[in-house]
């Protein structure tokens, strides 16, 4: 007998966990949409260096604002 109800699973790209994050901060008051992405370093120490080169990536500079990084629909490495 066969299981043909296999669940699939996809892996989420690494930045939507980080735009999750980012969104709890802004929902949270930490941060405001219209903040510089900038402002993201003071909260991740250590880690900002990882993500400000992911953002780079995605042509996303550290003066554009927060808002537009939660605008992203879709993070997929084109």
């Amino acid at each position: 007998m066969t299981n043909n109800n296999v669940a699939v699973h996809a892996v989420a790209h690494p930045m939507v966990k980080f735009q999750r994050q980012v969104r709890s901060l802004v929902e949270s008051k930490v941060l405001k949409p219209s903040d510089s992405i900038w402002k993201i370093a003071l909260l991740y120490g250590d880690e900002w260096p990882h993500w400000k080169r992911e953002l780079e990536d995605f042509d996303f500079t550290m003066q554009d604002p927060v808002g537009d990084l939660l605008e992203v629909e879709s993070w997929d490495d084109e």
